[in-house]
């Protein structure tokens, strides 16, 4: 059997040599995911593949076993493969079957696109979730009735065959979790997200359960990395003979150049296999929080003491205010945790006001909060962005793909929102569909994506911090006025002082806590749950015009997050009372700041 360099160096010759099997074992295709399963579970090994969010593409052997962590941004088309091909020597005359599964290129030098019997281009018609495969099965030839799936970032999801029939298999566009709204018009589009964003994009092409796969889901994906300049000729060829002859091909000029970027920018990834990254935080093992168990244990300890040196570190960048720096560990470590009919539980936007507006406060504050968080995004809410960026991804059919807007996030990215950039000015319609979407965003945690002829919406679990003057026009969960106690004659350089006193391996250590505690399990015994329900009678005796159902939900989301934060699994009556505190306090305060501002809302 192959070495443990082999697998790694030339994972094509371990598919060789169990194809070389397969009369004598049936299913060698199962097997050659399970060999590469099994050799990455073995010794740490994931850790020797080379990743392509780390090394340069150009310092990747081709053909070799490579990983890269990603979002699945958009779902193409299935697209035919030739799973089986036979060849003839020319001096024996001697005839030899192969293998092309795995490969775009066959080793005769054929693209699978231009071969008789698989003349199926790929294409990007983009179907979400559950209802991919209905859209699918319209566009099925009659090959094998499997169906395949797409996953984005780079899927190619493919059913096998063998002989003249080709199976057909499943292609999808890759960027990394960042990315920045592009136009389908530029063959070099690689159709990020987020703008300036720089991080690899890639096709994956997915041959087993690509039903298991969304869009949007962050994977880590392992497959043979596939960078053949032929690629981008064929696909030259293909663009060319579009143009002379429009009747030749399936795709139109638009679609080729989206679908057959040139490898050397967009290189394919065949998938061997794939786990969902539950956490985006690559200190913390792939795996670690979706067994939670061990490494979450040998943490819980340090939890608290981590908290106390996080608090003190950003009531020092908050000015002096612990209540707002307390507020905001809360609503890092919030998370959507489940979902009651339309209501998302857990979600924890907070709207910090008071933030001044003359001076470069908010871009230092969000600087802090991208030190912490694994992903992040500012957005400047000034007139001109509301009405010119493209926050919700909408659907291309001349290029058939999906076109990705400023709101196809991760799932636990931080989106900062500041509206101190606000000026006074007139939304126009493409504003206004803008602002609709934070709101629906904020409230519902999901973005309605634009398919031209409908909407379709796509649950989204994003963490929204709001930076604004006054009270935010934007719906929140929670306001906490800002009240520095300090004041530093010279703000930015107090600012950056702060930032440069945190040392690397603190940053580490705030880094993994907040991962961590986002990830811990929560419940509330029966008898603390009776104990609430009874606080909660007291309370609307005492007061019932400002204690409501929102109130009391509210304060129940606070309390499970002011317990996560100290390593606390469970409510208990010293949590809850300490929830109801702080509470208090900020709810004085912003009675006391509409008092200040009576013009205020």
């Amino acid at each position: 059997m192959p070495t443990v360099h082999d697998w790694i160096n030339n994972p094509l010759g371990v598919v060789d040599g169990l194809f070389a099997q397969s009369n004598s074992c049936p299913d060698w295709e199962k097997k050659v995911v399970e060999y590469f399963k099994e050799k990455l579970k073995l010794n740490d090994a994931h850790t020797w593949v080379p990743s392509l969010n780390d090394v340069p593409l150009h310092y990747l052997k081709p053909n070799s076993l490579v990983k890269f962590r990603c979002m699945v941004q958009d779902m193409f088309d299935p697209e035919f493969f030739m799973g089986v091909y036979e060849t003839t020597d020319p001096t024996s005359n001697s005839k030899q079957v192969k293998c092309g599964k795995y490969k775009d290129i066959t080793d005769g030098g054929n693209s699978y696109a231009g071969t008789s019997q698989a003349r199926v281009v790929p294409s990007t018609s983009y179907a979400p979730n559950r209802h991919k495969r209905s859209y699918e099965e319209d566009d099925e030839m009659d090959t094998q009735p499997q169906q395949m799936k797409d996953v984005s970032q780079g899927a190619q999801s493919s059913a096998e065959s063998h002989g003249n029939t080709e199976p057909k298999r499943q292609e999808t566009e890759a960027p990394s979790h960042d990315s920045s709204p592009s136009h389908c018009t530029s063959s070099l589009d690689l159709n990020f997200p987020l703008p300036g964003e720089k991080g690899p994009a890639c096709l994956v092409k997915v041959y087993e359960d690509w039903d298991s796969f969304k869009l949007n889901d962050m994977l880590e994906v392992f497959g043979i990395l596939s960078v053949d300049p032929a690629l981008s000729v064929i696909a030259d060829e293909r663009e060319s003979s579009s143009l002379l002859d429009p009747t030749e091909g399936m795709e139109t000029v638009e679609e080729q150049r989206v679908h057959s970027p040139p490898a050397s920018l967009v290189p394919r990834l065949h998938m061997l296999y794939a786990q969902p990254l539950v956490s985006n935080n690559p200190l913390l093992p792939s795996s670690a929080l979706e067994n939670s168990g061990d490494h979450l244990s040998s943490a819980l300890g340090e939890l608290p003491a981590v908290r106390a040196e996080l608090l003190t570190y950003l009531t020092h960048v908050l000015m002096g205010d612990s209540l707002a720096a307390e507020y905001l560990i809360l609503h890092l470590i919030s998370n959507v945790y489940s979902r009651r009919d339309v209501l998302p539980l857990g979600k924890f936007t907070l709207n910090l006001s008071g933030c001044p507006h003359s001076s470069p406060y908010t871009e230092h504050l969000y600087k802090v909060i991208q030190q912490l968080v694994p992903s992040s995004y500012r957005l400047c809410m000034s007139l001109h962005n509301m009405n010119n960026q493209k926050m919700v991804p909408r659907k291309d059919y001349t290029a058939n793909r999906l076109v990705s807007g400023t709101l196809q996030l991760a799932n636990n990215t931080s989106l900062f929102l500041d509206e101190t950039q606000l000026e006074q000015g007139q939304l126009d319609a493409t504003g206004v569909r803008n602002i609709t979407a934070l709101g629906n965003l904020i409230s519902w945690q999901k973005v309605d994506y634009d398919f031209n002829y409908h909407q379709m919406e796509f649950p989204c679990n994003i963490n929204v911090l709001i930076a604004s003057e006054g009270r935010s026009l934007l719906p929140s969960d929670c306001q906490v006025h800002l009240r520095p106690t300090l004041n530093p004659p010279n703000l930015e350089e107090y600012l950056s002082a702060v930032q440069v006193a945190q040392v690397p391996s603190q940053l580490n250590k705030y880094r993994v806590y907040l991962s961590v505690a986002r990830a811990l399990n929560y419940t509330i015994s029966d008898e603390i749950t009776k104990a609430v329900e009874e606080d909660f009678v007291e309370m609307r005796k005492d007061d019932p015009q400002n204690m409501s159902g929102e109130d009391l939900h509210r304060l129940l989301v606070v309390a499970r997050l002011l317990s996560l934060s100290h390593g606390q699994n469970t409510l208990s009556r010293d949590g809850w009372m300490k929830a109801k505190q702080l509470d208090a306090l900020r709810i004085s305060r912003t009675q006391q700041q509409k008092c200040m501002n009576g013009n205020e809302p």
